[in-house]
């Protein structure tokens, strides 16, 4: 697996960790150079402190040619530092390190750079030429020959792993006496640089135990949002996407307007689905319309016959039985019950009715009045209509009947139906909602087809015929349906005219 194809919740958290982790280390190298540094500017800075200091010691033992006293000198602040350990040989000579070189030396050269005394005497001869002892004494000697201001020199270029500072010796009057010489190792800085070495560790590991978490936290908080639509996306093409839900970020960086232009997509496909279940729906709906009329018309021409003979039986038959005259009333019952299911198939707009006027509505709401009390619902009518409006009262009193039967039998005992109107100048609008099961999306589908099984339209025929009429005057239905009430929402345009 490539590092590309890995999830941005792994790679981001990864990318701030590794970034805490190189911050961390160039931090901690920066911090280390510069402890190192320090270190090696203190140890210049206390040598040439001492050398200072010994060469104005030096100043009366050189003056008097006083060898001894010199030499003594020199060797008491090695004798007091701790970590200077000496073993007297034979001859007082300092014990040397298994390396050849003790880590301090001191020695004096007079004004021909002639050794006058030094911290190790069988290394350095009295009067011997500093020069004969190597190449790199005969640089130091001819630096020191260049040294004109009298000023301390620091040579750090010649030996190898060894600080030399060079301070010249004056009488009172400046005259040159002599030239100090102090030889360091630099092993001296070890333990002061591994100190501070311990140092930046510990603190680099606070630093990360602190830093990592909340980095690798942190990275998984930015790109949660991503993930999450990552996520979302992936769902569009395998779910419907009226049931896709998605808790999208909010916010005006990039993830943010991705995450608002696709809940609009989402949105549009939405539209989509409903206009194309909508078209399906009115289709289907438009071919069972046509397919019930014709059966509709098929069945009422041999119905009218069968209905006019027992009619005609009735008027000359003479004589009739009594067993006989209870067949053809429970014939003609039936006949007359399959005439009205018929005629429930074949809607006609009456245009011929008067305009829709508030009295329509309170006898729809004296009608409905048993339905609800028999049941124990509360009715919530909330109706602003207060003038004729120019609708068929005959189609819209039916439109709203149906609705409000449908919505009471669909109803718990005890549950509410609402009933909201409203006009302006160009809609008629009606809203009947009932509380109760809502209407699965199976049933959804087929709501307003002739004897479908539904809650809210006991004989498969009242939303039909409901539909139908809205159809016919230009108008459209929509329902909306969940857990707490179910909403059946008429609008019907007001282009009908003045209806007489």
């Amino acid at each position: 697996m490539h590092l590309r194809d890995l999830s941005y919740r792994v790679k981001t958290p990864l990318s701030v960790v590794l970034v805490i982790l190189l911050t961390a280390l160039i931090l901690s190298s920066v911090l280390l150079v510069r402890a190192y540094q320090d270190s090696r500017a203190d140890l210049i800075s206390n040598a040439l402190d001492l050398g200072t200091v010994l060469s104005r010691t030096l100043r009366p033992a050189m003056t008097r040619d006083e060898v001894w006293q010199a030499y003594e000198t020199i060797m008491s602040p090695l004798e007091r530092d701790a970590g200077w350990q000496y073993a007297v040989e034979q001859g007082g000579e300092p014990a040397i390190p298994v390396e050849g070189k003790p880590e301090r030396e001191i020695y004096v050269l007079d004004t021909r750079n002639r050794v006058y005394v030094a911290s190790r005497p069988r290394e350095y001869p009295m009067l011997q030429p500093l020069a004969r002892r190597g190449p790199e004494h005969a640089e130091l000697v001819r630096r020191i020959e260049t040294l004109e201001d009298r000023r301390p020199l620091v040579v750090d270029d010649v030996w190898s792993g060894r600080y030399v500072m060079v301070v010249p010796i004056l009488a009172e009057d400046s005259a040159p006496l002599g030239t100090l010489v102090l030889s360091y190792s630099s092993s001296l800085l070890v333990p002061r640089f591994l100190n501070a070495v311990e140092q930046v560790i510990l603190a680099t590991l606070l630093v990360l135990i602190v830093l990592l978490p909340l980095g690798w936290y942190w990275g998984k908080r930015l790109t949660e949002p991503l993930a999450h639509l990552s996520d979302c996306m992936r769902k569009v093409g395998s779910e419907v996407p009226s049931d896709l839900q998605c808790d999208l970020y909010e916010g005006r960086d990039e993830i943010g307007q991705v995450s608002m232009r696709f809940r609009r997509m989402l949105e549009e496909l939405r539209e989509k689905q409903d206009l194309e279940r909508s078209m399906i729906a009115s289709e289907r709906l438009a071919a069972v319309g046509r397919l019930t009329a014709g059966i509709a018309h098929e069945i009422n021409n041999p119905l009218g016959g069968m209905l006019n003979a027992i009619s005609t039986y009735r008027r000359h038959g003479g004589e009739r039985d009594p067993v006989a005259d209870r067949t053809v009333s429970l014939l003609e019952r039936g006949l007359v019950q399959i005439k009205g299911t018929v005629g429930a198939l074949l809607v006609e707009a009456r245009l011929e009715s008067h305009a829709l006027t508030p009295d329509d509505l309170r006898d729809i709401r004296t009608l409905i009045q048993p339905d609800i009390q028999r049941k124990g619902l509360e009715l919530v009518w909330d109706s602003t209509l207060d003038a004729a409006v120019p609708l068929p009262s005959s189609q819209v009193r039916q439109v709203l009947l149906n609705l409000l039967l449908n919505a009471i039998q669909a109803s718990e005992e005890g549950g509410r139906v609402v009933c909201w109107l409203r006009c302006d100048e160009a809609f008629f609008r009606a809203a009947v909602s009932n509380s109760g099961s809502f209407i699965d999306r199976e049933q959804m589908a087929h709501l307003f087809e002739p004897f479908a099984p539904s809650r809210h339209d006991g004989h498969g025929l009242g939303l039909w015929v409901t539909y139908q009429l809205i159809q016919q005057l230009d108008g459209r239905i929509e329902v909306k349906s969940n857990t707490v009430a179910t909403v059946f929402e008429v609008t019907l345009p007001l282009h009908q005219g003045e209806q007489s």
